[in-house]
């Protein structure tokens, strides 16, 4: 296969090269096509054949900033490459995520191995394209749009040549298009032609979560603008958060050709500058039906989900001047996204009523799951400040730098690589509306008093700029940790916390809410059928008494992706205990003085009180008895790695047959 290299043709690739390169011809009997291809592309591009190394980093501003630009494939690809961490730590090897232009994002893997990257700048920051660094694996897989291994001697530039490297492209799952490169490099002893087969297998894992994020954004989508546009004369068209046509009511084409666009519908997407003409930034080289159309943004806190495109009938055109996308707080009453009718969370909801009158900062308390950000929407809704935004930014997980950007904004050059305009913060954002932030306690110190100062003197500054910018907003602030220790341990600062925490609600876990479990397995059953357009799928009984006798430590958030992963491996429309998470179904199912165990070939179990030791035994056993004793796949199910499982059978003394 042309896209394998052969480490046995290295020698004679190295006089290719030096021949190529000194005005000869290489004989092509001595390399791939993929590489001679390769080769002849950089000397058009005048790439240096001794360059030692690639382009130097960018700044950590303008870094941020391209993480920024490419969200959606850092949100569906990271969590991958934090998973491979442990199995490639001891391979010589690193993983490596790159934007459609070869620019490194991410890496995770060996730590013996970061130096010698460093070297050659094979670090996030860095360029890895053909024109910039010569034939590597990363830049020809984006120039041949196909995986490709490239090794040793097949480098175009000297100082990579004792390289090897695998990559593929990861495709975008709506139109196909180049969203970014997976790539695992390392020195040449570590070369392994099964590694290209591994790149491959985890880029189409990355686009299956790419695949279903896109669904449940376009569904969001529709279901956010829908209702307000296909019972309407207008022509009404919903484009996603990059232009793409996503669905046109039946007036859609006769209106826009009303307005100059000619052909069909779908010739006309995508629109790649959408978002910058639905904020009114239009230009002459625009399309003349773009400039008269009215585009509303459709958004999700402070996600963008999409844009509705309106074209209005021949005898509203005046009416239209007038038309928008109701707001949220106009259709939906305060906190009726809260699922449940117990006592606990009655009473939680009725003292967020009362402090939503008073303008006053709110502390939610409350496990990871628990729906803080519903609470926060429904204090926002109930409030008087419901018409203004509400901008929702969770602090964890971000450097300092980004999370400053992301809150405070920036001017115009404030950094290389800034936006040319500046950008507008969170907190400016929120201007006459609420602005929630998640995990405050995540919030790096030195941050902080620049927090406190915008809450004490209601002003802000934007980074690199000294205008001072007068903001009114509400801050609803939400935390897992306990703060009150934090303050006392240094970790997070006492006049902060006491600004914060004028009042505070704590959020009961699902736990202490066991009378609403019925309703909301019944409430994301149902969201969850219509989501996936299915029907009649329904859980056994062995199966709804696991999900009614599971502790759910990770609250709302677990119930609801365990029935979403339930409903995904439903057969035959019922849902059984296999099809449930393993922790899960490890769960005793306790029916008065009767508990059973319900899977297919296993036996009832007796009730008993279980230890969390016993429950990740029977877990463990029943992966490897699913997956008939391959431990490599027992792994993976598991989410762990191989190596882990080996000690945990040997500590709970478990065996590999089934």
């Amino acid at each position: 296969m042309d896209w394998l290299a052969s480490p046995a043709t290295d020698t004679s690739v190295e006089a290719a090269w030096e021949c190529l390169i000194h005005g000869g011809n290489a004989s092509t009997d001595a390399i791939r096509r993929i590489v001679d291809e390769s080769w002849h592309r950089c000397l058009d591009g005048h790439v240096d054949p001794d360059a030692m190394c690639a382009p130097a980093p960018l700044e950590d501003g303008p870094l941020i900033d391209l993480r920024i630009r490419n969200d959606q494939l850092m949100h569906a690809s990271v969590p991958f490459i934090h998973q491979t961490h442990e199995f490639l730590s001891q391979t010589g090897t690193i993983l490596l995520l790159a934007d459609p232009n070869g620019m490194i994002l991410e890496h995770a893997g060996d730590a013996r191995l970061l130096e010698p990257a460093r070297e050659v700048h094979l670090i996030p920051g860095c360029t890895w394209n053909e024109l910039s660094s010569g034939t590597n694996a990363i830049g020809t897989t984006l120039a041949e749009r196909q995986p490709v291994q490239i090794h040793g001697s097949e480098h175009f530039c000297a100082g990579i040549k004792r390289w090897t490297c695998s990559a593929t492209v990861i495709h975008d799952p709506v139109d196909g298009s180049i969203l970014g490169v997976l790539d695992v490099s390392g020195l040449t002893r570590t070369y392994n032609r099964h590694s290209l087969a591994f790149i491959v297998s985890m880029a189409g894992r990355i686009e299956g979560s790419l695949s279903k994020f896109a669904m449940e954004r376009r569904l969001r989508l529709i279901e956010r603008c829908w209702a307000y546009c296909s019972g309407r004369m207008d022509g009404v068209i919903v484009a996603d958060d990059r232009g793409r046509l996503v669905r046109a009511n039946p007036q859609a084409s006769g209106a826009f050709a009303r307005l100059g666009l000619s052909g069909t519908l779908e010739n006309a997407f995508p629109v790649a500058e959408i978002a910058r003409i639905a904020a009114g930034a239009t230009s002459p080289r625009d399309a003349a039906w773009l400039r008269l159309a009215r585009i509303e943004t459709v958004s999700e806190g402070s996600e963008i989900l999409g844009f509705m495109l309106i074209a209005p009938a021949v005898a509203r055109r005046a009416a239209l001047l007038s038309y928008s996308i109701p707001n949220a707080s106009t259709r939906v009453p305060a906190f009726s996204r809260l699922i449940g009718s117990s006592p606990a969370l009655r009473m939680t909801i009725q003292k967020a009523t009362q402090l939503a009158r008073a303008s006053v900062p709110v502390l939610l308390i409350g496990e990871s799951g628990v729906g803080k950000e519903l609470f926060a929407q429904g204090i926002h809704d109930a409030s008087d400040r419901a018409d203004g935004p509400f901008i929702a930014l969770n602090c964890g997980g971000m450097s300092r730098d980004l999370l400053a950007s992301e809150l405070f904004g920036y001017a115009e050059g404030a950094f290389t690589g800034a936006c040319k305009s500046g950008m507008t913060g969170k907190i400016e954002a929120a201007d006459h509306g609420t602005l929630f932030l998640d995990e405050i306690g995540e919030m790096p110190l030195d941050i902080q008093p620049f927090l406190l100062r915008v809450l004490e003197e209601g002003e802000i500054y934007r980074l690199g700029e000294n205008k001072a910018r007068r903001v009114d907003f509400r801050l609803i602030a939400a935390t897992n940790r306990n703060l009150r220790a934090d303050v006392a341990n240094g970790k997070f600062r006492m006049d902060l916390y006491y600004r914060l925490a004028v009042t505070h609600i704590a959020i009961p876990p699902l736990r202490d809410r066991k009378d609403d479990l019925e309703e909301l397995i019944e409430h994301w059953l149902r969201l969850l059928l219509e989501r996936y357009g299915l029907a009649g799928v329904v859980f056994d009984d062995a199966a709804r008494a696991c999900l009614l006798n599971y502790s759910w430590p990770g609250n709302v958030r677990e119930l609801r992706n365990a029935i979403e992963c339930a409903v995904l491996m439903s057969r035959d429309g019922v849902i059984t205990v296999s099809e449930l998470p393993l922790e899960v179904g490890a769960c005793p199912a306790v029916h008065g003085n009767v508990s059973a165990i319900s899977t297919r070939g296993v036996e009832s179990a007796q009730q008993k009180v279980v230890s969390l030791e016993m429950v990740e035994a029977e877990a463990i056993r029943k992966a490897i008895q699913q997956s008939e004793g391959n431990l490599t796949r027992a792994a993976a199910q598991l989410g762990i790695a191989k190596s882990t499982l080996y000690l945990k059978m040997n500590r709970y003394s478990l065996k590999r047959e089934p």
